[in-house]
């Protein structure tokens, strides 16, 4: 059928109005959409900002040791980061059922690149270079370093570090154990790649003493890692500048609310009471090194 005149123009006036209705009720879908997509980043809910909506993934050592994880159990929030873990995740707004539990390995935490969890807390030293492929949060401790020896070695009445200084003295590379052994004690430093090589190697008497951070000197000797083994001290200004800090992805959104949470966690003094239920044998009633 043919259009003539006005009826033309009507109908050519209908097909752009359908036209146009669909090319709006078009990009009204794509907006939506896209208003969906950022949700989460407008309401400033930092419980939708993790890796799993909802839900705070939080990684650690596999194993993870004592006293920083009683057990190997951090889901049941003993032990010092354990239970730092959970503080953090309520001033974040997560309930303790909301919290996922992962492992890594230390190296792979601290390496640049993509990640599946939002935390990862055991023990890393912040440090300048770390810095360059992973965020960290405010410090939530701050270790210092100790010596250990064997009971019946030669080096079992050392009182001071002058006392070491002929000593074959091991560490963990990498560490701050590492960096003050050698700057403090000797330069015959043997590096392991872990704190149970180096704990074996002087069972083995491959070195005459060890160092690594206090807690972890205590840890070995109380365990039996190091058989015979005595902490004869901790070596006077060795505590960390910068302190252990979360670990969290380069630019992750969730950066600055565990800083802030940490921070709040240090001023109204649960860490510190934190530290006394948790860490009070592994740091106290120790001699100084000097």
């Amino acid at each position: 059928m043919a259009f003539h005149g006005k009826q033309f123009a009507r109908a050519f006036a209908a097909t752009l109005s359908i036209a146009a209705l669909a090319l709006t009720a078009a990009c009204g879908s794509g907006d939506s959409d896209a208003a969906g997509d950022n949700a989460a980043d407008a309401s400033g809910d930092i419980t939708q900002q993790t890796v799993t909506p909802g839900k705070l993934t939080i990684a650690t050592g596999d194993p993870a040791y004592e006293p920083w994880v009683m057990n190997d159990d951090p889901e049941s929030g003993e032990g010092y980061e354990a239970a730092v873990a959970y503080a953090v995740a309520e001033k974040l707004g997560f309930s303790d059922e909301d919290v996922v539990w992962t492992r890594t390995s230390f190296e792979t935490a601290i390496a640049p690149g993509a990640k599946d969890w939002d935390m990862n807390i055991q023990q890393f030293g912040i440090t300048d270079e770390r810095k360059n492929a992973v965020d960290f949060s405010s410090p939530y401790f701050k270790d210092t370093r100790a010596v250990i020896v064997k009971k019946d070695g030669p080096y079992a009445n050392a009182t001071s570090l002058a006392d070491l200084k002929d000593a074959v003295i091991g560490a963990t590379v990498g560490t701050q154990g590492y960096t003050v052994a050698s700057e403090k004690i000797n330069d015959n430093v043997q590096t392991f790649n872990d704190d149970a090589s180096l704990a074996q190697a002087l069972d083995a008497g491959q070195i005459d003493a060890l160092v690594a951070d206090t807690t972890v000197c205590v840890y070995m000797v109380d365990s039996g890692q190091v058989a015979d083994g005595v902490v004869i001290g901790r070596i006077a200004g060795s505590e960390d500048v910068d302190g252990m800090g979360i670990v969290l992805p380069k630019g992750s959104k969730l950066t600055d609310a565990v800083s802030d949470a940490v921070d709040e966690l240090t001023e109204d003094g649960t860490l510190a009471q934190l530290q006394e239920q948790w860490l009070s044998e592994y740091t106290s009633d120790l001699p100084e090194l000097a």
